[in-house]
């Protein structure tokens, strides 16, 4: 929410007078002086008039999850284990999932309370790169890494796919680097070239790498730099 509409939000405080409040230096942010109300203030944010608190700032949580197979990539599910039930009932309520896996797949999983962060990292405009480590059903073409690299065309989403990098590793294992993230991605893309996944593990996100200590289905809250590294 802008910062003008918060001040200007509580009872008798009127637009004109939050201007003045405002150029007057009496607005703090997470005790900073800020005199711009144009500026977006999360509710993860303290904002005061002077030393009375106007928003009161709620508690942000950034976790790591090493998902395991098997784990639905939703907060509740009737028929599946869901990966929300992996972390601890304090937290849940909070939480939701920025950048999903299918039941099958593991790795890297994000989960934050911040709604406009996890979109910086899950936006496909923003173009942050996703790493994933692929086993196929078939050997791996060698114009697999051509094609991956010209995209690949969606016929549901009437799109072709950002240029993907792949690594191969072996045979029928690969290292592949997409952009964008959108639904069964990596393995729509190795269907459209003649093959099928067979197991799918996430590595990274952006700079967010599984950190190694974690066991499968074991969680961290994620540091203030790999935090502020998506922005």
């Amino acid at each position: 929410m802008k910062l003008s509409r918060i001040i200007s939000n509580q009872n008798g405080v009127s637009r004109r007078l939050a201007n003045q409040l405002l150029a007057a230096g009496r607005v703090l942010v997470d005790g900073r002086v800020c005199r711009d109300g144009s500026v977006d203030v999360p509710r993860f944010e303290e904002v005061r008039i002077d030393q009375h608190i106007v928003q009161q700032a709620q508690p942000a949580y950034y976790l790591m999850l090493h998902k395991p197979a098997g784990y639905l990539s939703a907060t509740r599910d009737e028929q599946h284990p869901t990966v929300v039930e992996l972390i601890e009932p304090d937290l849940r309520a909070h939480l939701h999932i920025g950048g999903r896996l299918d039941r099958a797949s593991t790795g890297l999983l994000i989960l934050s309370s911040d709604g406009q962060w996890s979109r910086r990292l899950t936006e496909p405009a923003i173009k942050i790169p996703k790493v994933y480590r692929v086993t196929t059903a078939e050997p791996i073409s060698p114009q697999t890494s051509e094609r991956f690299a010209e995209g690949i065309w969606f016929e549901f989403e009437q799109l072709t796919t950002s240029p993907a990098r792949l690594e191969q590793l072996s045979d029928r294992e690969a290292r592949v680097t997409i952009f964008e993230g959108r639904y069964h991605q990596v393995k729509r893309m190795f269907h459209a070239v003649g093959n099928r996944v067979t197991s799918l593990h996430r590595e990274s996100m952006g700079s967010l790498i599984l950190d190694p200590g974690l066991p499968i289905g074991g969680y961290r809250h994620l540091t203030k730099d790999e935090i502020s590294s998506i922005g």
